[in-house]
């Protein structure tokens, strides 16, 4: 267990690292934004220091916009999601405060790009170890607690403002940049974990009971069981129908390894969930 967590603490070092490292030498540096809580404090502070007479990091204001936040994600969703997620916080934050922002291309169409990968490689390692890099994900998951309500709309309304804003102050050509960066990093994310909020497991396996006292002692999940039959083997086995949140993935496939290894899961993209759906998370 120790170890598991020593291994967590390294992974979503790594990925604050290198969402740090996207945002101070490419984004950043090229006036192009990243999305989420993290292109809102980019732009905020970008915008306080081009109209006020005062200056506020990027980094810092990410700490503090996601304070509340993670409060709000302690109470409602969980102390060891959060605490990770909030570390990721603290981590980025700290990186973006000692890596010096320094431009290492003058071509913005490559610094869009490879901020964006480079981002989305540090976001995409830190959901597939079950944290999140705070702000959004955790406001996610407090309102599927509330209200099963799809979160896309949300996060395409603070990205709409962060471009349009952008785009207004300092030129549409950035905000235009701005949507190439989004685009890598919704599509380098959903390669290593997934972008959709919900996702259906189907488990295939002959520790049934097992599977389901497992499962159950660690994520608080409805489980429909279906009885299956191996169409080679003849062998009589449970499928296990589990629907689950995207951040809840890294500890079933940890359930499913350590229970049954040769167990047979399919993963696949939630859209909509009609019925109960409990919405507690550990």
């Amino acid at each position: 267990m120790i170890w598991l967590h020593v291994k967590k603490f390294a992974v979503v070092l790594i990925g604050a690292l290198l969402n740090a490292i996207g945002m101070n030498l490419f984004l950043i540096p090229a006036n192009v934004y990243t999305s989420g809580f993290a292109g809102l404090a980019q732009l905020t502070s970008k915008l306080v220091g081009d109209y006020t007479p005062y200056e506020i990091s990027t980094g810092i204001l990410l700490f503090i916009l996601n304070i509340p936040v993670a409060i709000l994600g302690w109470k409602r969703v969980g102390k060891s999601f959060t605490f990770y997620s909030f570390l990721s916080v603290v981590l980025m934050s700290f990186f973006l405060e000692i890596i010096p922002i320094q431009a290492l291309s003058s071509d913005i169409l490559l610094n869009a790009v490879f901020g964006g990968v480079i981002a989305a490689v540090g976001i995409g390692l830190t959901l597939k170890w079950g944290a999140s890099t705070g702000g959004l994900d955790i406001i996610a998951l407090v309102l599927s607690h509330l209200k099963d309500r799809p979160i896309g709309i949300y996060i395409f309304t603070l990205n709409a403002v962060i471009i349009l804003t952008a785009g207004y102050v300092y030129g549409w050509e950035q905000a235009l940049y701005t949507l190439v960066t989004l685009y890598a990093t919704t599509r380098v994310i959903d390669s290593i974990h997934t972008r959709h909020q919900k996702l259906t497991a189907m488990i295939i396996t002959s520790k049934g009971e097992e599977m389901k006292k497992a499962i159950h002692a660690k994520l608080v999940r409805g489980i429909t069981t279906v009885p299956a039959k191996g169409a080679f083997s003849k062998e009589d086995k449970d499928m296990l129908i589990i629907v689950i949140t995207r951040y809840e993935l890294f500890d079933l496939s940890r359930i499913i390894k350590k229970v049954d290894p040769k167990a047979f899961t399919n993963i696949v993209q939630t859209t909509e969930v009609l019925g109960l759906f409990r919405k507690d998370i550990g």
